[in-house]
């Protein structure tokens, strides 16, 4: 898809000089323009259905993302370069998996993975920033985790252990048995359908219990 206008939806001039300075190198891109509301919004695209819009959400007076998606629906050829501080798992996903027009990259990304957004979306296909998605990966990894249905305790003791504490510390701190700590141990295992500590720790991390900082093997 070729897009010859940008259409900036942020009411931040810093913002605004940035996407300026990335809009102005790109030879793609013959037209430029800012707006203030969405009413301004509106008009632009009416001007030019086929642009690309760089928005932010949290700054504009969408009063819902159901909003924001009939007027996607208004202009089918537009592509929206959902540009914000943050955003909520909800209206990632409202947004991301109800259309192939919205990409989301958040205002602290990289100067690299804004030139990427603006290269795949230019290319026809949509981009989602490195941060948002290792958040819904890890997001969805703990909603895996819930379903097995390991206990509070099996998620603390789970913790521990990818931590590097030994089944003896965790007994001790935990004022338990060690026979215990074993059976936890083994519960936890065989929930999470792994062999051994390598394979309960590479989960933690997935699933989000642990950051990387945290264990040593």
């Amino acid at each position: 898809m070729k897009y010859s206008s940008v259409i900036l939806a942020d009411n931040q001039d810093i913002t605004a000089a940035g996407i300026y300075y990335f809009v102005q190198n790109n030879p793609h891109f013959s037209h430029f323009a800012e707006v203030r509301n969405k009413k301004e919004l509106i008009g632009e695209l009416f001007s030019d259905p086929n642009a690309l819009v760089i928005l932010d959400y949290s700054l504009f007076d969408f009063t819902s993302v159901e909003e924001l998606l009939i007027l996607q629906n208004r202009f089918p050829h537009s592509h929206f370069l959902l540009f914000s501080e943050e955003l909520t798992d909800d209206f990632v996903k409202q947004t991301t998996y109800n259309s192939k027009s919205f990409s989301i990259l958040l205002k602290d990304c990289s100067k690299k993975e804004v030139i990427s957004s603006i290269e795949s979306i230019l290319k026809g296909d949509v981009f989602i920033c490195h941060r948002i998605v290792h958040h819904l990966a890890a997001k969805k990894n703990y909603e895996v985790l819930e379903e097995k249905k390991l206990t509070v305790t099996e998620r603390e003791i789970l913790k521990e252990i990818a931590s590097g504490k030994s089944t003896k510390e965790i007994a001790n701190e935990r004022c338990l048995s060690v026979h215990t700590v074993i059976t936890h141990r083994k519960n936890i295992f065989r929930k999470l359908e792994v062999n051994n500590l390598h394979e309960a720790t590479k989960y933690a991390l997935r699933a989000g219990i642990i950051d990387a900082s945290d264990y040593y093997i």
